[in-house]
């Protein structure tokens, strides 16, 4: 658990929003003594369902043909 400042907190919301989007809890103190602990959000549970429909769509587009024009090529066509 990292502890941060509550002027840190008002100064760089972005700082905490860093830490909790990659899982670690912050404690946020007051002169030394802790005020609150922000926790990052649980994930929502995926839907079943869908996420067998994704694998169906993806598995399908890895069965299809290859393309016999580069990406890259199509990017410098369209930078002419």
């Amino acid at each position: 658990m990292k502890s941060i400042p509550l002027r840190s907190l008002l100064r760089e919301p972005i700082k905490v929003k860093r830490l909790t989007r990659s899982g670690q809890s912050v404690r946020v103190t007051d002169n030394g003594k802790p005020l609150w602990v922000i926790q990052p959000a649980a994930p929502e549970e995926e839907d079943p369902e869908r996420a067998r429909a994704i694998d169906e769509l993806l598995d399908e587009a890895l069965r299809a043909p290859h393309s016999p024009v580069s990406a890259a090529a199509l990017l410098e066509e369209s930078r002419r």
